[in-house]
């Protein structure tokens, strides 16, 4: 994701001008660099996927820190850079195994790809500095020299909320291919954002087990646009789960998201509402039940695996999750967790309240 121009590698290649003695052929601009022979360098984040299409023409595409970039977005780009010749260039720190970029280009390459490693054995600049600091992170903490130092992949995410049942799902077979079933509705879990994420999960219950069939994550987008993104999915639709901010009235409209999708046509209800770390543990009680689809849910699932709590000042985890791009998704699937928790029985009403406003036979009904 490429917030602003500050989160690219724009300053990055400025400053390696002047120590290229290029700084009288390229002209630096506030959002672009052109070269005097009509090159020209374009930034932009992979997370707004439709801005890709118009880049067609492009003869290198560097894709940096690219160890979070999605399924959804590899599978957009890659035909996008299409010009004869060109080529992808990609750049960045394994963390996970499971990681899309990882298992697309490491652990399965194309066959033109050309994979090559480069540590900090490499760089005949490398600092006496950070020498010090490979030796004491190398005696302190190995697994994490290796994932720092040598490039070898975390088995699992520090702090990782959800390790333990998705390592549990992966050996159970319930990371699969998950069929849709059309005698069955598929209900929608929802965790709306702007500026953040809006994330979609798309669940089938069947007797004893969930289906997690399918997964949709974008940003920036009207409400319209992901009524159509699940309208051009075919599926037959049962209800649609959002969070209790989804009732608050918009600005510029005057009416809430839930109004909104009750006008269009759809049917919605209110996810109860639970504290953040009740809904993890009614996720963590549902995981054993859920089979989620390999390929469509593949960005959601990575999301999960992501999914953390924070750290403070002195290295140690909180007690909260840490608000970030893998949190939208997790959000969603915890409201799928407390949506089909089975409602806890209400308390019987005094017999003397029941008698006080007990309805009239014409006056009105239960």
């Amino acid at each position: 994701m490429q917030k602003s121009i500050a989160d690219s590698v724009h300053h990055l290649l400025e400053t390696q001008l002047p120590l290229l003695g290029l700084e009288t052929f390229y002209e630096v601009q506030k959002s672009t660099i052109l070269g005097m022979n009509g090159t020209e360098f374009i930034f932009t984040g992979l997370r707004d996927v439709a801005s890709l299409k118009s880049y067609e023409a492009i003869d290198i595409c560097w894709v940096e820190e690219a160890q979070n970039v999605s399924k959804r977005s590899w599978d957009i780009l890659i035909p996008t850079i299409r010009k004869e010749g060109s080529e992808i260039w990609i750049s960045f720190n394994p963390e996970l195994d499971s990681d899309e970029t990882y298992r697309r280009f490491v652990l399965d390459p194309p066959p033109s790809a050309q994979v090559v490693k480069i540590n900090y054995s490499d760089n005949p600049w490398f600092p006496e500095v950070l020498k010090r600091e490979m030796q004491y992170l190398k005696e302190k903490d190995y697994d994490s020299y290796l994932n720092v130092w040598e490039g070898h992949t975390k088995q699992t995410l520090d702090g990782a909320i959800y390790a333990k049942e998705l390592r549990d799902s992966v050996q159970g077979g319930r990371i699969t291919r998950v069929p849709y079933d059309p005698t069955k509705p598929v209900h929608t879990f929802w965790d709306i954002g702007w500026s953040d994420c809006t994330s979609i999960w798309f669940v089938q219950a069947m007797a004893f087990e969930y289906r997690v069939i399918d997964f949709y994550q974008n940003r920036q987008q009207a409400l319209g646009h992901y009524i159509q993104e699940l309208q051009k999915r075919g599926y037959i639709y049962g209800t649609d789960w959002l969070p209790h901010d989804a009732n608050a009235k918009q600005f510029g409209s005057g009416k809430s998201v839930i109004e909104l999708m009750r006008t269009a046509g759809r049917n919605v209800r209110l996810t109860p509402q639970l504290s953040i770390a009740d809904g993890i543990n009614a996720a963590r009680t549902v995981f054993p039940q859920c089979y989620f689809d390999e390929s469509k849910t593949a960005d959601g699932v990575n999301c999960l695996r992501r999914y953390r709590y924070e750290v403070d000042d002195n290295g140690q985890f909180k007690k909260t999750p840490l608000h970030d791009d893998a949190s939208h998704a997790a959000d969603a699937f915890r409201y799928l967790a407390v949506a089909v928790q089975p409602e806890k029985p209400k308390k019987p009403i005094p017999p003397s309240i029941t008698q006080r406003y007990r309805p009239s036979a014409t006056s009105w009904t239960s």
